[in-house]
Order: structure tokens, then C-alpha cells, then sequence
């Protein structure tokens, strides 16, 4: 590569997309703070951001499923109408065909008028890249659009202490 082709990349005054993972506070009690998490969602949109919701980062491997569905919830009431934001599709303790469970995830997120992003399961892990990529074609067929987030594996362990949900030792 040439810099007259590294110049040819450059965009001034394009519009940039940025997209913030949400954390998810809990209170004193262990209980989901929701009107603190609407509020730090309005003020990340305020800011030009897109929301991420049911992400690592926002304790998703914590959360039931009756959990991470109220998130999506509180997610669509907190922000104006036609707002988007983006959901993660996690299925780690699920059972089932990998397919069907991502599908399913999706679409719940698509119904609150999320767009999904596949946190991918330790499942697909030793798997070689051709199987992961025909994987993700099978879940995403279909949809007008599905993120991915790229897979890392915790260098340390998450476990629950008594003053948080996660906390890494």
C-alpha cells in the first residue's frame, strides 16, 4: 500500500457510528437499578452514542433469561421512539442446537427493535474458522443485519463476590 491509497481511505466530516455497552448497575441489595441503568442509556444517547445492552460488560452471563428480557425492555421504554440500539444474543447456558438458540435470541431482540449482536458461545471455541463461519451464516440467514463480537476467551475467571455481580480475581 502507497500513501496516495492510504490518503484515498481518509473521509473528513464522515459521520462516525459509535456504539457503548452498557453497564448494568445493581443497588445496595443486589437488585437491578433499573431507573439508574434508563438514565445512564438517555445520557449515552445524548452523547451520539448507540446503546449496547446484554453485553459482557453489563453482566449478561449473571442474568436470567426473564432478566435479560426485562433489559430489553426497560432498554426500549428508556429511549425515544425508533431509537436503535444494539442487544447481545448470548447463549451460554442454554441447551440445544446452537442454530435454533441464536435464532431465538434474535429475534426477541429484534421484536424490542434492537439490532443483535452474537456473543458467541465457548461452544464454537475449537472450532475451525470455515465451521464458525458456515455456523454464522445458518443463525444470521435472513435477518437484515446481526453483528459479531469477536471471541475471547477470560484470561482470569469471573466469579460472584458478595458486594458485586462479577468481579474478576
Amino acid at each position: 500500500m502507497n500513501i496516495e491509497q492510504v490518503l484515498s481511505r481518509i473521509h473528513p466530516r464522515r459521520k462516525v457510528n459509535g456504539i457503548a455497552a452498557a453497564l448494568l448497575p445493581f443497588d445496595d441489595g443486589e437488585a437491578i437499578a433499573v431507573e439508574a441503568f434508563q438514565h445512564h442509556l438517555l445520557r449515552t444517547h445524548s452523547a451520539g452514542l448507540t446503546n449496547a445492552v446484554n453485553m459482557d460488560t453489563g453482566y449478561v452471563n449473571y442474568l436470567s433469561e426473564q432478566e435479560q428480557q426485562l433489559v430489553l425492555e426497560w432498554t426500549r421504554e428508556a429511549l425515544p421512539a425508533n431509537t436503535k440500539f444494539v442487544a447481545g444474543a448470548y447463549i451460554e447456558r442454554l441447551e440445544g442446537d446452537l442454530v435454533t438458540l441464536y435464532r431465538r435470541k434474535i429475534d426477541q431482540i429484534i421484536e424490542h427493535g434492537g439490532t443483535p449482536i452474537i456473543i458467541q458461545t465457548a461452544r464454537l471455541h475449537d472450532q475451525s474458522a470455515r465451521e464458525k463461519i458456515k455456523c454464522y451464516q445458518e443463525i444470521c440467514r435472513g435477518y437484515d443485519e446481526v453483528l459479531g463480537l469477536s471471541s475471547r476467551r477470560f484470561s482470569r475467571p469471573m466469579v460472584r463476590s458478595s458486594t458485586t455481580r462479577r468481579c474478576e480475581v
